[in-house]
């Protein structure tokens, strides 16, 4: 009887360390910043499990992303190579998520790539600001509207969330606030064949002016922003 309890007990330690070590192999929750609403932003997307997705310019929500997908979906981690450039440290740690997250793909080529086809959603958030920058060539933003609805399936998403600029103020602010007239991001979209599909005030603050530079300590982390999605006709 002492024998069968002593084996007992060295089974059921050997199960508790094996599910111990299990557990220790799976990629962390992603920690982020409650302020970035991502639980929203994801409903929001409409992200389901084996989704395919391209985070253009990726950043903080892209180990969200890869976790609503699961295993059997995909998050394309576009950091482009105009990015990359001004910003290697994002491409690094887009490089050390995937290497925990193996449905994370991170790519860096050029903004006029195209990118991966068969998407279920393709989302850039506060960097659509950023296509019009001369360092980003400026890009072909047509162009490149152009190739997100062509990698979409039909159906398919494209959501855009940024920061406001004044109204009418066109793509006056790109370079100097880094913020964009949401009028403009609709009218860019549309031109290409999208359908707006929805619009959200989860990010949006009214006691931002939209005068100040997004960086400026008054309003970092608190400026009013849009959040649009457009989609793919049937």
């Amino acid at each position: 009887m002492q024998k069968l309890a002593v084996a007992l007990m060295l089974a059921l330690s050997m199960s508790a360390a094996t599910t111990a070590l299990a557990e220790s192999s799976q990629p962390a929750a992603p920690a982020v910043d409650p302020a970035w609403k991502a639980p929203e932003v994801i409903a929001f997307i409409g992200v389901k499990k084996g989704d395919k997705i391209a985070d253009v310019i990726a950043g903080r929500l892209t180990a969200s992303l890869a976790e609503a997908v699961g295993p059997s979906g995909k998050v394309y981690a576009v950091e482009t190579a105009e990015i990359a450039k001004v910003h290697p440290e994002g491409l690094s740690k887009q490089k050390s998520l995937a290497a925990k997250s193996p449905n994370v793909i991170v790519s860096a080529d050029p903004i006029a790539s195209p990118l991966p086809t068969g998407l279920d959603a393709v989302f850039i958030r506060q960097n659509y600001h950023d296509l019009y920058d001369k360092f980003m060539g400026p890009a072909d933003v047509p162009a490149f509207n152009k190739a997100v609805f062509t990698a979409l399936k039909p159906g398919g998403v494209y959501v855009v969330l940024d920061h406001v600029a004044a109204a009418g103020s066109g793509i006056g602010a790109t370079e100097t606030l880094h913020r964009i007239d949401p009028a403009r991001v609709k009218a860019d979209a549309l031109a290409v064949g999208f359908k707006l599909d929805a619009e959200s005030s989860i990010l949006a603050n009214k006691s931002d002016d939209h005068t100040k530079n997004v960086f400026d300590p008054s309003v970092r982390g608190h400026t009013d922003q849009f959040l649009f999605r457009f989609k793919k006709p049937k």
